[in-house]
């Protein structure tokens, strides 16, 4: 019996073209309540991206706000918006039953973008943190320190960091075999997740993905607790009992956000490596939803609006439009009243 001539041509198209579209299933387990779960990730996705656009606004034109402190809040508003906008839209998309397919180039760039999001807004915390520690226990090298320069320098290197850290992985995807497995249980593309669909050898990605999860997030996380640890402890110095409640509860709100972009993140990451077997998967799956979306929502709020000059100038705005209202709509009734 003849070989068809045509076998070469076609395995070489399939290898060369990479794997078909994968389905994202949405949450495992929960499909009859995807409708209610889309309903809180819909408004906290509004409220980021209404809260992280009028911070970042606001800092890029007030030139009250130019200075280092609020140029990282503006840094911090960005790279939420991305954070969510990479991966809340498809994932709406998934939970509403309107798109569950998503290609293998899209599926790559979405998990590359979300974590080079995620390692770069890691690196604004920690940055943050800094910033913090020097203002409030070195006041005064604080200028010489933190300068605009200082603010692109982190810029620049928490995005390149991002990206040393991911290029890898989303080579050893690409370079990896396909055998036809194409359902992925998540409502967005990440990168374990996509190598658990490979028949090959994933574990350079599970022993490189460890290693990133303790070289980036994880030891920003120590050196952020290291940060708030000396600021609690020179709070505790300060002579006024006032002052000291303040900086307590800022440092609590700080805090409690940080714990909920980091605690999900990391039990995200290390529950593909060692939990797959033992944490259910809706569990592992909302997790995963919450620390691209629920920090996005909370950190205008937390680190814009609690801040004394953030929140006069958007008093002032406010003010401003109200008073710009009231003077439309009074012309418009005394044109009414005279027909």
């Amino acid at each position: 019996m003849e070989l068809d001539p045509a076998l070469p041509v076609l395995n070489q198209t399939v290898l060369t073209s990479g794997p078909g579209p994968f389905v994202l299933l949405g949450v495992p387990g929960l499909q009859t309540l995807h409708g209610w779960l889309s309903v809180p990730v819909c408004l906290l996705y509004m409220a980021a991206l209404a809260g992280n656009a009028l911070l970042l606004g606001l800092v890029a034109t007030d030139k009250t706000l130019q200075t280092p402190m609020y140029q990282l809040l503006g840094l911090l508003a960005a790279t939420d918006l991305v954070l969510a906008t990479s991966t809340v839209p498809k994932a709406l998309a998934v939970l509403w039953g309107l798109s569950g397919e998503i290609s293998f180039a899209a599926c790559l760039a979405q998990l590359f973008v979300t974590h080079v999001t995620f390692i770069a807004e890691s690196s604004v915390l920690l940055a943050m943190a800094i910033d913090r520690y020097v203002a409030i226990c070195q006041p005064l090298r604080y200028g010489a320190l933190l300068t605009q320069r200082v603010v692109g320098i982190v810029a620049v290197a928490a995005v390149t960091r991002g990206a040393c850290v991911m290029a890898p992985p989303v080579a050893l995807l690409q370079r990896l075999p396909y055998c036809g497995q194409r359902e992925l249980p998540h409502t967005y593309c990440e990168h374990m997740g996509v190598a658990r669909l490979a028949c090959g050898d994933t574990r350079p990605n599970v022993w490189y993905g460890l290693a990133t999860t303790l070289l980036s997030p994880a030891l920003d996380l120590g050196l952020i607790a290291a940060s708030y640890a000396l600021i609690l402890r020179a709070v505790c110095r300060l002579p006024s009992h006032g002052a000291r409640c303040k900086a307590l509860g800022t440092c609590g709100a700080h805090a409690s956000v940080i714990t909920l972009f980091y605690t999900p993140a990391l039990f995200s990451f290390l529950a593909h490596r060692f939990g797959r077997h033992t944490v259910p998967s809706h569990i592992h799956i909302l997790l995963a939803n919450l620390y691209v979306v629920v920090p996005p929502a909370l950190n205008p709020v937390v680190y814009g609006v609690r801040t004394q000059q953030i929140a006069q100038r958007l008093r002032y705005l406010l003010r401003l439009w109200w008073a710009r209202a009231v003077r439309d709509v009074g012309p418009e009734r005394a044109s009414c009243g005279s027909e």
